[in-house]
C-alpha cells in the first residue's frame, strides 16, 4: 500500500480471514467477543488490523481512509464495538452488503446506497483469507485492490499475504492470547501446552541443562531448529548439553529469554526449510514476533506453586505502546520472574560414614554412631532455583518512504542447581584426614550457580516500491553468555595440601579452605547482514537476498581452586603414604560437584559465513500454486554447500486443499561442538549398576589429543525433507489438516560414548596425558530416519449462552538409527562401533522423547467470563540408564478462568496438571539406594535410591500440580 493513488477505487484493500463464511443474521443474533490490540493510527492500517484480528474481509479506498485517524482499541469487543470505537469521530462508516462483503465509505454516501446496509446492530461476515477472491468483487475493482493489497508476511513463504491454507507447508499461528491461556510462566512450556511437535524436557542435575532446558521439534535435536525473531536469525544459547539428556551433544535456543507479555504470535513452520533460511531449519523454523502498538498495554502480576508447597513462582510484567510522532512506534516490555526451587529427591540409603558392615542379606550395619541421626534429605532434584529479568523494546518508524525499524532483548537469569551430595564416605570428594575426620563431616551437597545474560539487536531499513517491489537491509547481532560458579563446595586436593604440607587440623582446613569458585564461563555471539530484495508480478513472486554471518565463542578459564589438582605433580601422587592409612591421599582435584575450565581449555574462535538465495512463487493455474527455493552457503571451515526446495498447494475444491514439499537441507557444526573443551565429573554407571563418578574429557576434534587418534574435522549434516498434507474445510467452522513428514539425516554430528583405557594403545596413551579417566568426542557418526504425522482440527461454534472453540492437535513421530559409524582411518576404527557408541546414545535420540503428543483444548467466553480448559496426553517414551525402562503414557489436564472486573482489569485463577499427575516412578540408574540397620537390628533407613523419577528425561517434569493466581490490568 505504498503505490501511488490516482482514484478511490484503485485504492481497494481486501484481506481476508482463516476460515469459511458465516451467515451475517447468525452473527447478529449470537454476536462474537474478540479480543483485540488496536493502536491509534491512520484509518487504512487501523482497518488492516481490525482485519487480521478479526480473520475478516474489508474493502475500502486507501486515499479515503488514509485522510482519517482511527481510535485505539484493546480488550474484548464485538465487532460492531471494535468498528464504533475505531472509527469514532471519522466521516467514515461500515457497511455490509447483501452478499456479506464488510466495506468501508463515506457517511454521506451510504444514506444513498440501496444496496448497502449499516452496520448498526450487524457483525460483519467472515469470509476466506486469499488476496484476492474472484466472488466477492468481480469488477475492474478488484484488479486495483491487489495491486495495493496491504500484504501480512508470515514464515514459510517470502510471498507476503498468503495465507495459512495457501501455504505449501503446515505454518501454526500461535497468538498471544492462545500462549497466556496455557497458564505458564515459560515460554517453552507454553509452546509444549500448545504445540504436539514441540518438546520442552526436563532433567536434572545435569549441569548447565537444570538452567538451559533443550527445546525441539519434531522429535529431532535442539539445534535442528531455526529460531527467528521478527524474522530475523536468533542467535544460539552458549551452552552445550554434553551430560545425559534429551539433546545430549547439541546447542540450542534459550526459548525463555524473550518473555511471553513481549510477543504478539508466534509462528511455528513444521518443515525443512534449510534452503529458504539457512543452517538449522532441518525439523522447521519458530519466529517469534514481537509486540507493536504504538499505545496502551498491560500490568500483570501472576503468583503460583506446586501441590507439595514449593516451587513458589512469581510473575511480574508489564508492557507498554509509544507513539513516535505520527508515524512511528516504540513498543516495550518488562518482565521479572522469580521461581523457587523443587524437590523430589527419595531418601539416602547408602551410609554416609566410614564403618558399615554389609550383611548377608545386603543389609548395611551402621559402624559410625553418627549414621543413625545422620540426615536422610540430602539431594535436591526437581526444578533449580531461578530468578530473571528481561527487557524487550520493538520499534518502527516511517522515514523517506520506507520504514526504519528495531528491536532490542535483554535478559538476565540467576540459576541454582544441585549436584551429587557428597558424604563422609565418599574419600575422593569430601576426603578423610589423618585424624579419621572428613573435612565436612556430615557432608555437603555442592550447588551450580549460573547466571545466564543474552542480549540482542537489531535495526533495519525496509522500502517498498511503485512497481510492487521492495527492498530491506537489516543488521543483527546477539550474544548469550553463561558463567558457572560452584558454591557449598571443597577442592579435596587443596584440603591434602592443607593437611600434608602446611600441617594444619582438621578444625584448621575447615575455617581456612575456600567454600565457593568462579568455574568458567562461555560466550557465543552471532552478527549477521541481511539484504533482500522482493517483486510482485501479477501471478509470479521472486525473492533473491544475501546474508553475511560471523560466529564468535569463547570459553573463559575459571579461578586455580576451581580446576587444579593440588594432589598430583606431573601425573605423580605427591602424598602417598602420608595418611598412615586413615585418611584420602588421591583427593578429587577441582571444586566438586562442577568442576573449573583450566587456562589451556580457554576458546577464543570465529566463523564467517556468506550465503546467497533464491525465492519464487507463482500459480500456474488459477488453484495452483508452486514455490521454490535455491541456497548457496560458504562456511570458513568445512566449505560450502547448495541446497533446494520445492513446494506445492492445489486447492482442489473451494473447501479441499492438497500440499506437499520435497527439499534438501544442512546444519552446519555449531561453534560448540567445534571448540567446546573441558574435564568433568561425570557419573557413570558402574559395574554394581550404582553410580560413580569419573573424570571425562570433552575434547574438540583440532585438539592435540584428537588429532594424536585420528579423530577427523567435523563436517554439515545432511537431510533430505518430504512432507505432503490435506486441509478440509468441513464446514464454515470446522477445519481439519492432516500432515504426513519424512526426515533423512546423514553424517549426523553425535558426541561419542565416554571412552576409557583399554580400547586402544593409541587412546591410553592420549588420556594419560590429558589427565583425564575418559575421554568424549564429536563425530559424524550417525545416520537416522524420521518419519511422523501432525493433526489438527479446529472447530467454532456457539452454545452455553457463549462462544466455544474447540482444537484437537496431535503429533506421532519415529526416530530410528539407521546406521553408526566411526571415522575410516582414524584410531577410533579398531574400536567396536558399539563402544565408541553406547546404546544409550542411541536411545538419547530414538526412544527419549515421547512418540506421540496430543492435545484437546476448549475456549468458552461469555459475557466477562473466559475459560480454557486443555487435555494434554504425553506418550510412551523409553530411557536407557544402565537398565532399560518405559515410562507410560499420561494425561495433564490445564485449566484456566478469566473474569473482567471491569473493561480494563481481569483476574485469573488455574492449575497446570490439575489432577496431580507423576511419570511413572523410577527403577534404573538410582543412585544412593539401601537399607541400613543398627546394631539392634532396627532400620535407620530403606530406600530405592534418591532418585524417584528418572532424572535423564521427563518430558512435562515430575513436580506435580501447579496452582496460581493472577490480575491484569490493560490502558
Amino acid at each position: 500500500m505504498r503505490g501511488n493513488q490516482t482514484c478511490p477505487i484503485c485504492g481497494l484493500i481486501v484481506l481476508a480471514s482463516l476460515v469459511l463464511s458465516l451467515n451475517v443474521q447468525a452473527e447478529v443474533a449470537n454476536p462474537q467477543m474478540v479480543q483485540f490490540d488496536i493502536k491509534a493510527q491512520r484509518a487504512d492500517q487501523a482497518l488492516i488490523e481490525f482485519a487480521k484480528q478479526t480473520e475478516q474481509t474489508v474493502v475500502f479506498s486507501f486515499d479515503l481512509a488514509k485522510q482519517y485517524q482511527a481510535q485505539s482499541v484493546y480488550g474484548y469487543y464485538t465487532q460492531l464495538e471494535a468498528l464504533s470505537t475505531m472509527l469514532k469521530n471519522t466521516e467514515l462508516d461500515a457497511v455490509v452488503d447483501q452478499n456479506g462483503l464488510l466495506s468501508i465509505k463515506l457517511k454521506q454516501i451510504n444514506r444513498n446506497d440501496n444496496n448497502m446496509r449499516k452496520l448498526s446492530g450487524v457483525s460483519a461476515a467472515v469470509i476466506p483469507l486469499l488476496m484476492a477472491t474472484n466472488s466477492q468483487v468481480a469488477n475492474a475493482q478488484e484488479q486495483a485492490a491487489q495491486e495495493n493489497i496491504e500484504k501480512i508476511a508470515i514464515v514459510g513463504s517470502r510471498v507476503a499475504g498468503r495465507s495459512v491454507e495457501d501455504l505449501p507447508v503446515p505454518v501454526d499461528i500461535l497468538s498471544a492470547e492462545a500462549l497466556e491461556n496455557t497458564g505458564q510462566t515459560e515460554v517453552g512450556r507454553m509452546l509444549q501446552a500448545i504445540a504436539p511437535s514441540f518438546n520442552f524436557s526436563s532433567s536434572s542435575i545435569s549441569d548447565g541443562t537444570d538452567a538451559l532446558r533443550p527445546a525441539t521439534l519434531r522429535g529431532l535435536g535442539p539445534d535442528q531448529t531455526l529460531v527467528l525473531i521478527n524474522g530475523k536469525r536468533r542467535h544460539q544459547a552458549s551452552i552445550i548439553h554434553i551430560n545425559t539428556s534429551v539433546g545430549r551433544g547439541t546447542a540450542g535456543t534459550d526459548m525463555n529469554a524473550i518473555p511471553a507479555a513481549a510477543i504478539k504470535r508466534i509462528e511455528v513452520l513444521r518443515d525443512g526449510a534449510a534452503a529458504q533460511y539457512g543452517s538449522d531449519a532441518i525439523a522447521g523454523v519458530i519466529n517469534i514476533v514481537l509486540k507493536d502498538a504504538d499505545e496502551g498495554g498491560k500490568a500483570a502480576v501472576n503468583y503460583g506453586q506446586y501441590s507439595e508447597g514449593d516451587g513458589e513462582t512469581v510473575t511480574v510484567d508489564f508492557n507498554k505502546g509509544f507513539a513516535l510522532g505520527d508515524s512511528g512506534y516504540l513498543n516495550t516490555t518488562v518482565n521479572y520472574r522469580d521461581r523457587a526451587p523443587t524437590n523430589r529427591a527419595g531418601l539416602h540409603g547408602s551410609c554416609q560414614f566410614y564403618g558399615c558392615t554389609e550383611l548377608t542379606d545386603g543389609t548395611l550395619l551402621a559402624g559410625d554412631p553418627r549414621e543413625l541421626t545422620a540426615p536422610r534429605d540430602t539431594f535436591r532434584i526437581g526444578d533449580a532455583d531461578s530468578q530473571q529479568f528481561a527487557l524487550t523494546v520493538n520499534t518502527g518508524y516511517e522515514l523517506a518512504g520506507g520504514q526504519l525499524y528495531g528491536f532490542i532483548t535483554y535478559s538476565t537469569r540467576d540459576n541454582e542447581s544441585a549436584a551429587f551430595f557428597r558424604e563422609n564416605a565418599n574419600g575422593g570428594g569430601n576426603p578423610v584426614l589423618q585424624d579419621g575426620d572428613a573435612v565436612i563431616p556430615m557432608g555437603f551437597l555442592p550447588k551450580i550457580n549460573t547466571t545466564i545474560d543474552d542480549v540482542s539487536y537489531n535495526f533495519g531499513f525496509k522500502k517498498e516500491f511503485d512497481n510492487s517491489s521492495s527492498l530491506d537491509l537489516s543488521y543483527t547481532y546477539g550474544e548469550n553468555s553463561i558463567d558457572y560458579t560452584t558454591s557449598d563446595t571443597i577442592n579435596g586436593s587443596y584440603a591434602n595440601l592443607l593437611r600434608y604440607e602446611q600441617g594444619l587440623s582438621a578444625d584448621d582446613i575447615r575455617a581456612t579452605i575456600p567454600r565457593q569458585a568462579y568455574a568458567y564461563g562461555m560466550e557465543l555471539s552471532l552478527q549477521t547482514i541481511n539484504l533482500d530484495f522482493t517483486q510482485d508480478f501479477d501471478d509470479f513472486s521472486l525473492a533473491m537476498g544475501a546474508e553475511l554471518r560471523t560466529d564468535e565463542y569463547r570459553i573463559l578459564e575459571g579461578s586455580e581452586y576451581a580446576y587444579r589438582d593440588y594432589d598430583t605433580n606431573n601425573g605423580v601422587n605427591i602424598y602417598d603414604g602420608m595418611s598412615g592409612g586413615i585418611g584420602s591421599e588421591n583427593a578429587a582435584g577441582g571444586t566438586q560437584g562442577f568442576g573449573g575450565s583450566a587456562p589451556e581449555s580457554s576458546v577464543d574462535e570465529s566463523r564467517d559465513v556468506i550465503s546467497f538465495y533464491l525465492d519464487a512463487e507463482t500459480y500456474i493455474i488459477d488453484d495452483v500454486i508452486i514455490s521454490g527455493a535455491l541456497r548457496y552457503d560458504n562456511y570458513k571451515g568445512f566449505g560450502d554447500t547448495v541446497n533446494f526446495k520445492l513446494a506445492g498447494n492445489w486447492s482442489v475444491t473451494d473447501n479441499v486443499s492438497l500440499r506437499g514439499a520435497v527439499s534438501t537441507g544442512f546444519r552446519a557444526p555449531s561453534m560448540q561442538q567445534l571448540y567446546f573443551n573441558n574435564i568433568s565429573t561425570q557419573f557413570v554407571v558402574g559395574a554394581d549398576s550404582t553410580l560413580v563418578p569419573e573424570e571425562v574429557g570433552t575434547f574438540r576434534n583440532d585438539s592435540t589429543l584428537a588429532q594424536s587418534i585420528g579423530i577427523p574435522k567435523l563436517k554439515e549434516e545432511k537431510s533430505q525433507n518430504l512432507s505432503m498434507g490435506i486441509v478440509y474445510n468441513v464446514t464454515d467452522n470446522i477445519n481439519v489438516t492432516l500432515d504426513y513428514y519424512s526426515i533423512d539425516i546423514d553424517d549426523r554430528i553425535v558426541i561419542s560414548n565416554r571412552l576409557g583405557k583399554g580400547l586402544s594403545d593409541t587412546l591410553d596413551a592420549a588420556l594419560v596425558s590429558s589427565g583425564a579417566g575418559a575421554g568424549q568426542f564429536f563425530l559424524n557418526g550417525a545416520d537416522t530416519e524420521t518419519q511422523g504425522i501432525d493433526f489438527v482440527a479446529t472447530w467454532s461454534t456457539q452454545g452455553l449462552g457463549g462462544t466455544l472453540d474447540f482444537t484437537l492437535a496431535a503429533n506421532f513421530t519415529e526416530t530410528e538409527v539407521v546406521d553408526l559409524f566411526t571415522p575410516a582411518g582414524s584410531g577410533l576404527e579398531t574400536i567396536p562401533v558399539e563402544d565408541v557408541f553406547s546404546a544409550q546414545e542411541t536411545s538419547i535420540i530414538e526412544e527419549w522423547q515421547p512418540q506421540d503428543r496430543v492435545n484437546l483444548s476448549a475456549l468458552y467466553r461469555v459475557e466477562d467470563w473466559t475459560v480454557n480448559l486443555s487435555l494434554n496426553r504425553y506418550g510412551e517414551y523409553t530411557v536407557e540408564d544402565g537398565g532399560r525402562q518405559t515410562y507410560g503414557a499420561e494425561i495433564l489436564t490445564d485449566v484456566k478462568v478469566n473474569y473482567f472486573v471491569t473493561d480494563n482489569l481481569s483476574l485469573n485463577i488455574g492449575a497446570n496438571n490439575l489432577f496431580d499427575v507423576y511419570p511413572d516412578k523410577n527403577t534404573i540408574g538410582n543412585s544412593r539406594a539401601g537399607t541400613i540397620v543398627d546394631a539392634s537390628g532396627n532400620t535407620i533407613v530403606s530406600s530405592t535410591g534418591v532418585f524417584e523419577y528418572s532424572r535423564r528425561s521427563a518430558p512435562f517434569g515430575f513436580n506435580g500440580a501447579y496452582y496460581y493466581v493472577g490480575a491484569e490490568y490493560r490502558f
